[in-house]
């Protein structure tokens, strides 16, 4: 039998932004500071390709080594999207991100939707039965 060290668990936050345009990872440290941030448009020239679930696999791919690097072995994960009447979700990007995070080796602690819920607020534009073209 070989005895097997125990790995310090050093743990961070995963911020995963995924809206129907782009996604961003910014992993933080438990106080808030800032360790890697990476978005679709660092990783792609394509506008149309920014929130593709490949995409969001690659940057947050990119955030995890960066992490990694720091000595960071175990994210908690928030999820957010834009929160609106018309995309109250988080975009296409939100899954494959997570998972791409939990491939790189970093164990997930917990996941979190946290995307803001609206509640009334301002009338959506275009009146009753929408805008006419």
């Amino acid at each position: 039998m070989s005895v097997e060290k125990k790995q310090k668990e050093i743990a961070g936050i995963a911020h995963i932004y995924a809206s129907h345009n782009n996604t961003f990872v910014h992993i933080t440290d438990l106080a808030g500071y800032t360790i890697a941030r990476v978005t679709g448009g660092m990783v792609t020239k394509h506008d149309r390709l920014k929130a593709n679930p490949t995409v969001a696999m690659f940057v947050a791919k990119r955030a995890a080594e960066k992490a990694k690097e720091l000595g960071i072995n175990a994210l908690y994960v928030r999820i957010s999207g834009e929160g609106t009447k018309l995309h109250p979700t988080p975009g296409p990007g939100a899954r494959s991100a997570v998972k791409a995070l939990a491939k790189e080796g970093l164990k997930i602690l917990s996941v979190i939707d946290v995307t803001p819920v609206p509640r009334g607020g301002p009338k959506p534009p275009g009146g009753r039965r929408g805008r006419r073209v």
